[in-house]
């Protein structure tokens, strides 16, 4: 483990936690330094909406969100069981596992995952999401970074906290709602962004959130802006 990287990191996520972050781009930035610091190969977050359903908010790319989406489809998965239970859940070969997600295990390995490992994201005695991670390979996840994962699961649910107040559990539920109405518009986004400039979804995201930093503006309103036709995106770069 990377001392240095580590330290960067949590200031780095510390200092996203400010009055009006924007959730999105701060939960793809913990998957983004997931995959940085930790020795896997993608991660996902999910967040319950306000009817206790799990929702895709983050993925490091595509094919993992894609993954994600697969298992709230199926409803089947080691990440909804670590939500539902509250309890992390390591599997370091899914080849093992397919008696116990049989659809979920068959479509990890088509798309390049052989092990995972999910972390809740507890708020007191609720657990309010789920962190992710996938490797490509087989074999034991390191016990150093496992710790490591679950305090990075930790700082996303302190993200969700962020507006302190006497009744928390009505902030989060605000929150998570402005949260999945911005996640469909990043989606709306990304569609009509790689459609127009013939690129991948992922590259059309990459694109779209390297805009909203450079220009100082939430990735939420870029993206509703865009959708709208008041934001022409001049001069974004692919």
């Amino acid at each position: 483990m990377n001392q240095q990287l580590l330290s960067r990191t949590f200031v780095e996520l510390a200092d996203n936690l400010v009055a009006d972050f924007d959730l999105i781009d701060f939960l793809r930035l913990l998957t983004d330094r997931c995959v940085d610091m930790l020795d896997v190969s993608a991660a996902g977050v999910l967040l319950a909406d306000l009817n206790g359903e799990l929702r895709v908010m983050a993925a490091s790319d595509e094919r993992v969100r894609l993954l994600e989406l697969f298992q709230l489809q199926n409803d089947e998965g080691p990440c909804l069981e670590c939500f539902h239970h509250g309890t992390p859940v390591t599997v370091p070969d899914l080849a093992t596992e397919t008696d116990r997600w049989p659809r979920f295990v068959a479509q990890a390995h088509q798309s390049g995952y052989a092990a995972v490992q999910a972390h809740p994201m507890r708020l007191r005695n609720e657990v309010v999401g789920a962190l992710n991670l996938f490797r490509t390979s087989t074999g034991p996840f390191n016990p150093v970074d496992t710790p490591i994962a679950q305090a990075m699961a930790d700082v996303a649910t302190i993200s969700l906290l962020q507006q302190r107040s006497t009744h928390r559990s009505n902030v989060l539920n605000e929150q998570l709602q402005t949260a999945l109405n911005s996640r469909v518009l990043i989606e709306q986004a990304k569609g009509k962004l790689a459609e127009r400039l013939n690129i991948d979804m992922e590259t059309a995201f990459t694109a779209l959130r390297a805009y909203a930093r450079a220009h100082n503006r939430r990735l939420s309103d870029l993206a509703r802006g865009f959708i709208d036709g008041t934001e022409p995106l001049n001069g974004l770069v692919a």
